[in-house]
């Protein structure tokens, strides 16, 4: 449930927002799908039709990109894709270049169109409740969650040319791919915000994004959600990095979630630190307050979590959960400090309403 301190910065009205410092590129061929499927960590949708939200890791299953894939046919009916991915510079070796080594004798082709393409997202109208259905869940021992989409009467990430449905969370609404300079039809019907208001929006509602919430060539896939997010196919065949991601599904233990957080004064959980900027990848510390040695097991001391992405006193954060069960139990805190900055900072992470919360409680 989101905390009383940051209701008011939901937006409840039908919301359009650009999503800047997008790349686009095109995957076309009779091979594409094939293509894709080999290096991709979901399954390419049967339909030449269906987009859908994957992810590309390297070898050693860390995440290199967070990616939507929109498909393109081509006018003939041969099978074709868009590939939306965070172009901001990282350690991440670029996506086309990337992509070209993998080619080797597949009929495919690959273009950078980012000039031709704007992305933007569009969320809060009565049109979008009628598909998001209520979520269900595939768990395991290790922490893993999955959606399950079996019962869904439509294919959940929609099959609307240029449009895809936003099924990361529930509310997320949905992503446009518009030709450039363009605005999006629903600017008649929804109130034009700004790319600060779809971070806000997405912060509110636990959803890592780019470069900054999911590093690449650091952060592992399930901790930074995309298992819960649909990204993660832990039953296909082979493809880069699928090795240690399912073998972390069968038989090892989550440690660490990504989890929405408000910043608030030291002592007062009720305000947020609303004109204070902090910067990404600040040390979240956790301050142990019980001294009683009750024989309950304790957080150990090493380890930090991570603030992310963050804005009017909300962020996302990457946490340990031996900690956030510590902080719920009333035996720690969260804090951070700025550098250059005497003041100390409390955390309070939530859970979104949405989530299969009960399966990532980690004992």
């Amino acid at each position: 449930m989101l905390p009383r301190s940051v209701r008011a910065l939901v937006r409840n009205v039908p919301t359009i927002a650009p999503i800047p410092q997008r790349s686009i590129l095109s995957v076309t061929g009779s091979h594409a799908a094939e293509f894709l499927n080999g290096i991709v960590a979901s399954t390419i949708p049967k339909s030449p039709q269906n987009h859908f939200f994957s992810a590309f890791l390297h070898a050693q299953g860390r995440v290199l990109y967070d990616v939507f894939i929109y498909a393109h046919p081509s006018p003939s009916g041969n099978r074709g894709y868009l590939i939306e991915c965070d172009s901001r510079s990282s350690e991440a070796p670029p996506l086309l270049p990337m992509l070209k080594k993998y080619v080797l004798r597949s009929k495919v082709k690959l273009r950078d169109v980012t000039e031709e393409y704007d992305v933007w997202s569009a969320w809060g109208s009565d049109e979008e409740k009628k598909w998001e259905t209520e979520r269900q869940w595939n768990a395991v021992r290790s922490g893993a969650v999955e959606p399950v989409w079996d019962g869904e009467p439509e294919w959940p990430w929609g099959a609307d040319a240029g449009v895809l449905r936003d099924r990361r969370a529930v509310g997320m609404g949905h992503r446009l791919l518009v030709r450039k300079g363009d605005k999006p039809q629903e600017a008649s019907t929804h109130d034009v915000a700004s790319s600060d208001d779809y971070l806000l929006h997405r912060i509110l509602n636990g959803v890592p994004e780019g470069v900054t919430d999911i590093p690449p060539t650091h952060a592992f896939p399930m901790d930074s959600n995309l298992d819960i997010m649909g990204a993660l196919d832990f039953r296909k065949g082979c493809y880069v990095g699928q090795e240690l991601t399912v073998r972390t599904y069968h038989t090892g233990v989550l440690r660490k979630r990504i989890l929405p957080v408000v910043i608030h004064p030291e002592d007062s959980g009720d305000t947020t630190a609303d004109a204070t900027q902090f910067p990404s990848d600040t040390d979240i510390r956790t301050h142990h307050v019980s001294t009683q040695d009750d024989g309950a097991p304790k957080p150990r001391p090493r380890g930090t979590g991570k603030l992310l992405s963050s804005i009017h006193g909300v962020g996302l954060a990457l946490l340990r959960l031996e900690h956030v069960s510590a902080v719920e139990n009333g035996t720690a805190t969260f804090e951070l400090k700025v550098d250059g900055d005497d003041r100390t900072w409390g955390v309070s992470h939530w859970w979104p309403d949405w989530w299969p919360r009960p399966t990532l409680e980690q004992e």
